[in-house]
Formats: C-alpha cells, structure tokens, sequence
C-alpha cells in the first residue's frame, strides 16, 4: 500500500498521539459487491467483529468472497487511540490503530469459529508489528470483540491455531485479542477496493498452516 509518512514500529502513546477529529470521515454507503448497507441495519441475528490481518484491500476480500453467511464487510481502523483518524495519519504510526475489517456475520450459518479459521488462515499471525512487506503498527494481528463470548471463542482459537504452527516449526502467535473500542470507517474509496481495482496491491499471505477450529464449515 502506499505510504505516506516514516512507519514507527512501536504504539505511539496517548500523549504522543495524532490529535484526530471529532466528525467522522466520509464513505460509502452501500457494499460495493453485494449492495448492502456498509453502516447497517443489519438483520436481527447477525454478530459483528473486527479484524487486523495485514493490507485491508486485500484482507477484505477474504471475507467477502465467502460463500455464505456473510452481510457484509467495510475496512476502517481500530485498536489505536485518535480519533476518525485519516489513512495518511494511520499510516504515520502516530495514532495505533490497526488497518482492520469489519465482518458482519450471521453465527446460525457461519459461526465464528468458521470466520477465525478464514482469519487466522489468511494471514502470518506470529509477525508482531508486519505481515511480510508490510511494515506498521496498522499491519499487526488483531481480532477486536463485541462480547465476552467471542472473546472466549477467540482466545480458543488462537490457542489451537498456535498449536498447529508450532508443530510446523513457526514462532509465537502475536495476535491481540481485546474488546471492541472504536470502529473507524475508512474512506470511500478503500471500501472494496479490489472489487473497485482488480488489479490493485494485495498483500494477503497465509501460512500454510490450516486451522483445526472450523473445518467442519464450508469456507
């Protein structure tokens, strides 16, 4: 992706932080590809989490090409500390926030295990502050919770998958599992971006590795 400022490996603190605003940045409205709404309503029943896997071009995609069970999906910014921060600002390491996907769900047809397994499968989660190229604070892994039982059914994931990849000779997984504080929604013109661009930047690599969580759903 571009770049726009010098990238900090480290979490910038409170005080050091980009100031933000107070309004939100303009988007879209609508998914681009399957022609729902990007802010909601969404249908009674569905669950929303938030995700940091890497490049959110191309790890947006990874979920909206899911085959069912799936809303919709939006990229915006989360686990940092400025407010509607802008994506040169995100990208300047001074507000930590992660580049991240939100995915609305719905469990009865896809349960979260399932969204996880695409998750974890989709990306390195032992790079700490990276995913290969991409260097940032914005490019760790992250899975950011609506609710104390997604956070349990994240943290079992997470342990499992670990296993997996420490049998395959890789390092610790660095993913932070936290509560939701902020979703942010990115500009309009990230939204879907390579249905937009398809010949765009995707950075999405995975492991290898297949998560023994959620083999038993379609994905």
């Amino acid at each position: 992706m571009l770049q726009f400022f010098r990238k900090r490996p480290e979490m910038p603190s409170a005080a050091d932080a980009l100031p933000g605003r107070s309004t939100p940045l303009p988007t879209t409205e609508i998914h681009f590809v399957n022609g729902n709404p990007l802010k909601g309503p969404y249908p009674e029943g569905t669950e929303q989490i938030v995700l940091g896997l890497g490049c959110f071009w191309g790890t947006e995609r990874k979920f909206w090409q899911l085959p069912d069970g799936i809303f919709v999906t939006a990229v915006g910014y989360a686990g940092g500390v400025t407010p509607n921060p802008t994506y040169e600002e995100v990208c300047s390491g001074m507000t930590g926030h992660n580049e991240v996907v939100l995915v609305v769900y719905d469990p009865a047809v896809r349960p979260l295990e399932a969204v996880l397994k695409t998750f974890f499968e989709s990306h390195d989660p032992t790079q700490g502050m990276r995913q290969g190229n991409d260097v940032g604070t914005q490019y760790r892994s992250g899975i950011y919770t609506s609710n104390e039982a997604q956070a349990e059914t994240a943290k079992a994931v997470r342990a499992a998958y670990g296993e997996a990849l420490k049998a395959r000779g890789f390092g610790e997984i660095t993913t932070e599992i936290k509560p939701l504080d902020a979703f942010y929604f990115a500009e309009g013109y990230h939204q879907q971006y390579l249905a937009k661009n398809p010949a765009g930047y995707c950075g999405v690599g995975g492991t290898g590795v297949t998560c023994p969580i959620g083999t038993g759903i379609a994905a």
